[in-house]
């Protein structure tokens, strides 16, 4: 049996509000480099949380593929556009 701490219950509060403000300066930020550095802070975030939850194989994809892999294509397709102060 598992049991859980109150520790682990307020590492738990603190990843998942992480989560929700990541998440809302993921769609609240107008620049784009700053947005996707928020999801992946959040892909990080919930990571983390997989792992508190006994899910270590969820957290490594979740991590590698979250945050590494989807990064690296948002900041390729970014680099790719023009801002709009260049326009």
């Amino acid at each position: 049996m598992i049991e859980i701490t109150l520790l682990d219950l307020i590492v738990q509060f603190v990843l998942l509000f992480g989560m929700i403000v990541a998440a809302i300066f993921a769609v609240v930020l107008r620049d784009l480099l700053a947005a996707v550095l928020s999801a992946t802070a959040m892909s990080v975030l919930l990571a983390m949380e997989f792992y508190m939850l006994h899910a270590p194989d969820v957290a490594i994809a979740e991590a590698s593929v979250g945050a590494g892999v989807v990064l690296a294509i948002f900041i390729f397709a970014i680099s790719k556009t023009k801002r709009e102060e260049e326009a």
